[in-house]
């Protein structure tokens, strides 16, 4: 049979050190089923809808504000401790080309409970458009994968369990979603307190909707009712909010254009 040598790339090497840190989580998924329909229906009224992934990591920025634990992290430096953060930062996976080859990147959004939704979006969307070396976050990542491998995985360990260098650099959750290929993640892995993931969204407004947790910081019951807050969350803040876009839409349309200037003869 033959076979052909296939080198370690760069997206291949940056996915094996995410996992060598991931696996050392003791991470455990909870699942809700919600049920979003008002959601569903505010924003199909839009022209300009806001993207699910920037509604959803809304959502649980706000539920990481309500609940301490998922600010949360489990560092090893100087001694095993948790460390609590006092704003949020959102990471985003993103499937990007390079060097032509999938590339799984990673985008960070700081605070991003205070960002309105077609902020986000437009953050989203830059992540996922603009050429890849332009972007801070996705230079930085590529330029480690260069390092050998020892020094590789001492920078991981430096970020990872160093109190600053952690949300600064890996941020305080992650979002990590593919449900728009029809198909989802049971259990996505990373080296965060919380990952977020869900299902294929129906039109009745049903969704699986887990989160991915680190047991050391906290316990499956706390998970459970940030669960249920986030669903109350999107069905309350988040349809206000793209009710209130809808609305603003409507009187942009309605307001009268201004006058045009008398032709000089033509």
């Amino acid at each position: 049979m033959a076979t052909r040598w296939i080198g370690i790339s760069k997206p291949r090497r940056l996915v094996c050190d995410l996992l060598h840190f991931a696996a050392k989580v003791p991470s455990v998924p909870v699942q809700r089923r919600m049920s979003l329909e008002a959601v569903v229906d505010a924003r199909d009224a839009l022209n300009d809808r806001p993207s699910w992934t920037a509604i959803f990591t809304k959502a649980l920025a706000a539920v990481s504000d309500e609940f301490p634990a998922f600010r949360r992290a489990y560092v090893k430096w100087p001694w095993a401790h948790l460390v609590e953060y006092d704003t949020t930062v959102g990471v985003v996976t993103f499937e990007r080309d390079f060097e032509s080859e999938s590339a799984a990147l990673f985008g960070r959004i700081k605070n991003p409970a205070s960002l309105s939704l077609p902020e986000l979006t437009k953050i989203l969307r830059d992540f996922s458009e603009r050429p890849i070396l332009e972007i801070k976050d996705f230079r930085r990542a590529l330029r480690i994968t260069r390092l050998p491998l020892p020094l590789r995985r001492l920078a991981w360990w430096i970020g990872l369990n160093c109190t600053r260098q952690r949300a600064r650099h890996f941020g305080t959750f992650g979002v990590s979603v593919y449900s728009a290929l029809g198909s989802e993640s049971l259990h996505p892995i990373a080296p965060l307190t919380v990952v977020l993931n869900y299902g294929v969204i129906q039109s009745t407004g049903e969704v699986d909707v887990r989160i991915v947790y680190d047991h050391r910081v906290m316990d499956g019951t706390t998970v459970a009712r940030a669960l249920r807050y986030m669903e109350d969350v999107l069905n309350g803040p988040i349809v206000f909010e793209l009710r209130e876009l809808d609305q603003d839409a409507v009187h942009e349309r309605a307001s009268p254009q201004p006058a045009m200037s008398p032709s000089n003869g033509f």
